[in-house]
């Protein structure tokens, strides 16, 4: 993430003229006086650190601290080569010592590779002495400067990548050449602006730009990272538009001895596209996957854990459980028999306990972890490695086995179910999963609110605009829905057309109504075209033949708890809901009309509060 102006708008500090400024980089240069800080990047799918970019830093008690002076003098002095070529044998010197696991992401300004100076083979040469390859740093080339000549750098990228380096593009957006820079590099990465990431999730300017970007990274080939990630909203709009890693102080700050592990609240990294498969099958976790299989204790005989796999031909491996009932580890059957077939083997090790030989640190699942999250981890774990088997745990505590094959089996049919019942334009379920998760909550018991969503003016929208334009208004309202509710709880069905129906068991699930409808109040007008857009809305003709005026498009949600009932089916609690979503669709502009009326002792309706801007706040009550 490079910060680089002119020196043009770097002003002298009052009490240094140019010449010490350049007497004082002189001296940094010759005795290396210079400090790396190293912030993390995060694969967005697994929530693990993938590597690090290197940012440079002078000496803390000098002017030239920072790395815009540092280099707005180094430029102007003619020493930006020697600099920038010193400042990578640094970082991978500081790299190295730290013994940092992943990818080390390092800047380079193009004026470098024009300079009389640049020396051929000076980063691997650094590699090769702290016994790292190239293999393990990407070379970022930042925008900031100007590029005059394409065909060298694009000769020195091309020589970097044939020695194994991955290329990356830093700050797209921020700088000169932009797209072009894309086109004639072919990056491997290429870093979002931060300035197009703050903001993002309340931005649908934003918001269109960075999914239009990814869309050409996934045409090309080329991983992305957005930088700047600071609240969990960033992350996880980035997250949705597919984004495949991120950067930024919601993760940690650039540090000298930075962070090795996240401790990332709720799995926020997992991308909400996927929330549409899990939303579809709530009820399958890993608990469906659990098989009970003998467990040892750590200081139970190698050979006495021999038998146990002698008995039981199939069994792959065995869970290592204290007296507590914690799993500590895990045995693998291939590792006990390469021990025990070796030469001497039961000899020398038959007596040892199992703790010796075991894998210290499992893989250990809470039984109520959904499927699909679960899915995703296995698969974006760098480690494949990883033994098949794993333990499932009800609190810390042992419950049983289970094995990746079973997993995938359970995650196809899924898959299956999802693809056969989804909608084709939104991709969520439709009808058949909505209906039979309305019966499971019904038969378990549980509180849960039926929002029925319906928009206002679309037909006129869809005829005046066709049909491309009303499904993308439809997609935006697909896309408000599944960000509105919580991945773990709450349901998002596609009853079709531009109909839709949310199952929410969040507490707040009133609050998060409100929000969607200004969420989409603020978003639609984007989806008109400018003289439309500043008369707020259009005219056509109306169903009874004559011209009229058409507002925008608004959001009407007829909402029914469950402790309205007696509920007996889930067609009940759709006919209530429909029925409610029809009172809303009376008042002008979009609004949340809730039914608080009781179908036990009914009583007459009378105003209630209900949410939407512009709208009247009218609602049955008891």
């Amino acid at each position: 993430m490079s910060s680089i102006t002119t020196w043009d708008a770097l002003s002298d500090p009052p009490w240094m003229d140019p010449a010490m400024l350049a007497d004082l980089l002189r001296d940094i240069l010759h005795q290396q006086n210079l400090k790396s800080l190293f912030q993390p990047i995060v694969d967005l799918g697994s929530g693990r650190i993938y590597g690090y970019e290197a940012l440079l830093r002078g000496p803390s008690d000098s002017p030239l601290h920072s790395p815009t002076s540092l280099f707005t003098v180094a430029e102007r002095c003619g020493r930006m080569a020697e600099l920038d070529q010193l400042a990578r044998t640094v970082h991978i010197r500081n790299f190295a010592a730290l013994d940092l696991p992943g990818k080390l992401f390092l800047n380079v300004f193009p004026g470098t590779l024009l300079d009389a100076d640049f020396r051929i083979g000076l980063t691997r040469q650094a590699l090769q002495e702290v016994g790292l390859s190239p293999g393990q740093v990407v070379i970022e080339l930042t925008e900031h400067f100007p590029i005059d000549d394409y065909d060298l750098v694009r000769h020195a990228m091309t020589h970097y990548r044939q020695m194994g380096f991955a290329v990356a593009i830093d700050d797209l957006g921020a700088g000169y050449a932009g797209l072009r820079l894309w086109s004639e590099l072919r990056p491997d990465f290429v870093k979002f602006d931060r300035h197009f990431i703050q903001g993002i999730d309340t931005d649908p300017v934003k918001d269109q730009f960075v999914r239009s970007l990814q869309e050409i990274a996934a045409e090309l080939g080329c991983r992305t990272i957005a930088e700047g990630i600071e609240t969990a909203s960033e992350l996880a709009t980035v997250a949705r538009l597919g984004v495949g890693f991120g950067q930024g102080y919601r993760f940690a700050r650039p540090q000298a001895i930075p962070v090795r592990s996240l401790n990332l609240p709720a799995r926020p990294w997992i991308a909400l596209r996927q929330q549409t498969l899990h939303t579809a099958s709530q009820s399958r976790t890993a608990a469906c996957l659990v098989r009970e299989v003998p467990t040892v204790r750590p200081e139970e005989r190698i050979t006495d854990v021999a038998e146990i796999f002698s008995a039981s031909p199939a069994l792959q491996s065995l869970p290592v459980v204290d007296g507590n009932g914690i799993p500590v580890g895990l045995l693998a059957r291939q590792q006990l028999m390469n021990i025990l077939g070796s030469r001497y083997g039961r000899d020398l090790y038959g007596r040892d306990p199992v703790a010796k030989f075991m894998e210290v640190q499992p893989l250990v699942i809470e039984k109520d972890q959904p499927l699909e999250e679960l899915s995703q981890f296995l698969t974006r774990s760098a480690d494949t490695t990883a033994p098949d088997d794993f333990i499932i745990a009800d609190q810390g505590r042992y419950l049983g086995t289970a094995t990746v094959l079973s997993l995938l089996r359970e995650i196809t049919d899924l898959q299956i179910r999802h693809a056969r019942h989804a909608n084709p334009l939104t991709l969520l379920p439709g009808n058949v999963p909505l209906n039979e998760h309305l019966e499971h909550l019904l038969r378990s018991g549980e509180d849960f609110a039926a929002c029925y969503c319906d928009l206002d003016h679309f037909k006129p929208y869809n005829d005046h605009y066709g049909y491309r334009r009303g499904d993308q208004v439809i997609c935006l309202l697909s896309r408000l829905l599944v960000e509105a509710a919580d991945s773990r709880t709450d349901f998002v069905g596609h009853i079709g057309g531009d109909d839709f129906m949310v199952v929410f068991r969040s507490a707040d699930w009133q609050e998060r109504c409100r929000a969607l409808i200004a969420r989409f109040d603020a978003e639609i007008v984007i989806h008109y075209d400018p003289l439309e857009r500043h008369q707020g809305g259009f005219y056509s003709e109306g169903r009874e033949g004559s011209r009229r005026f058409f507002p925008f498009v608004s959001l009407s949600i007829g909402a029914v708890h469950s402790a309205a009932g007696p509920f007996d089916t889930c067609h009940a609690i759709s006919a209530a809901a429909g029925e409610v979503k029809h009172q809303a669709k009376k008042i002008v502009g979009s609004c949340l009309f809730v039914d608080r009326r009781s179908r036990v002792l009914t009583t007459s309706a009378e105003p209630a509060r209900c949410a939407g801007e512009g709208a009247q706040n009218t609602g049955l009550s008891v």
